[in-house]
């Protein structure tokens, strides 16, 4: 059959996708551009704030309406294990809702939503970690790598451990495979991907340990990860970043919040002091290191200081970036049970308020780039400028820059001519590393 789908979400997500591709084109079927053209039409969901979650459920029905009777609709991902059967009374006629520890169904749940039988598969399975799926059969230049699924902080907000279940690693060996496989098919960067990494482990491996062996994989010229948790980093993870030359010099460590109250109600297991210890000691062993973060305002309780917390957090680390959002209730998160007390008209204000300085910080630490000839690993066009080749440096900031030939897929010197909050331009130097 021939399938198209639409992937929301995290990085995770994108990871999973491609890993439920792998699948069902090793049982027979093909993909396809256009879900017009598709007989089953699969999206793959992110649930992690409640607008994420409307806007799936928006697209779906729009989907049911541009489809008719003529292609199956099926849901996968943190939606679909969330709401389970429920999804089946929110958007009539789905033909199957599958959870993130059973993509293993997919091949025979698509085949039945071809013949006009629905599937419901949301079993929550501790061990599952898809170490099975077939191998990778293309990569692109960057690819993803899934090092752990799951995770076990709690934090009071987040609905992750009860969509995506328990923390389980994957053993390193598949994961080193995974890489070798991807760099055969000519991928040069590669990101690991866990809720937590920090806290990965298998047998004496911990992730320190897993980077030094990811980075000895030949034909891989980088080496990321995401997500860092502040209460789990350690130094032996510092010394890896700081010493391998693979791994690229930037950490996203999510803070949340500047406010130890809030911190606490959070459930995050640092304090605001603890937290600008670590930032402290990145910049220290790391030199030239980015650090980004997640902010979140509005968390119920959240006073005028605390969020005042925030923003001198922003202003003392001056982050790189920052993916910055308002509270939202997620049922079944302890949070839930708190009264979600600060007024909607407050929690925007609030937001346009960090949003506004980080962009000012972003801002004056880019345009300090100005001049400098950086590391640049172009993928491809610019999509807004077709005519200019887009890449990203070792800290993972957008550039872009006009090419005297096409250089995708090569690690080049870009000499940085202007800068904004969002994007380099320049212009690439030839014999530059």
């Amino acid at each position: 059959m021939k399938i198209y789908m639409e992937t929301y979400g995290c990085q995770m997500n994108e990871y999973d996708s491609g890993m439920i591709r792998a699948m069902l084109e090793s049982s027979g079927h093909t993909f396809v551009p256009r879900p017009e053209d598709a007989d089953v039409v699969i999206v793959n969901t992110c649930s992690v704030r409640e607008r994420a979650e409307r806007r799936v459920l928006g697209r779906l029905r729009h989907l049911r309406g541009l489809l008719g009777r003529d292609a199956a609709l099926g849901v996968v991902g943190c939606v679909a294990q969330r709401m389970g059967g429920l999804l089946m009374r929110e958007v009539r006629g789905l033909g199957f809702v599958v959870g993130t520890d059973s993509y293993s169904v997919l091949p025979e749940a698509v085949e039945r939503a071809g013949e006009g039988v629905a599937t419901i598969e949301t079993e929550t399975r501790s061990d599952e970690i898809y170490d099975r799926r077939p191998a990778p059969s293309r990569a692109g230049l960057c690819e993803f790598v899934s090092v752990a699924r799951g995770c076990d902080n709690f934090c009071s907000y987040c609905i992750v451990p009860h969509v995506r279940g328990r923390e389980r690693s994957r053993p390193a060996d598949a994961v080193v495979r995974e890489v070798e496989a991807l760099s055969r098919l000519g991928a040069r960067e590669v990101t690991l991907l866990g809720q937590n990494v920090n806290s990965y482990a298998d047998g004496e491996t911990d992730f320190a340990r897993l980077l030094e062996r990811v980075s000895r994989v030949d034909a891989v010229s980088r080496v990321r990860f995401a997500t860092s948790h502040p209460k789990d980093l350690t130094e032996r993870l510092v010394d890896a970043v700081s010493r391998l030359p693979e791994v690229c010099e930037h950490v996203h460590l999510p803070v949340q919040s500047g406010s130890d109250r809030t911190l606490r109600a959070m459930n995050r297991g640092y304090t605001r002091r603890r937290y600008l210890e670590l930032a402290s000691l990145l910049r220290k062993r790391v030199p030239g290191v980015a650090l980004t973060t997640d902010v979140i305002v509005g968390f119920p309780g959240e006073t005028e200081r605390d969020f005042e917390d925030t923003l001198s957090l922003l202003e003392e680390v001056r982050f790189d970036s920052a993916f910055m959002f308002r509270y939202s209730v997620r049922e079944g998160t302890a949070a839930a049970a708190l009264a979600d007390d600060v007024p909607e008209p407050e929690k925007i204000q609030r937001l346009e308020r960090v949003i506004e300085t980080q962009k000012r910080i972003t801002s004056e630490l880019n345009e300090r780039l100005v001049g400098e000839v950086l590391e640049v690993l172009l993928e491809g066009p610019s999509e807004r400028n077709p005519e200019k080749l887009f890449g990203r440096t070792r800290t993972g900031k957008a550039v872009v820059a006009p090419a005297p030939r096409d250089l995708s897929g090569e690690l080049v010197g870009v000499r940085i001519t202007e800068a904004s909050a969002w994007t380099l331009h320049g212009e690439v130097v030839e014999g530059a590393p």
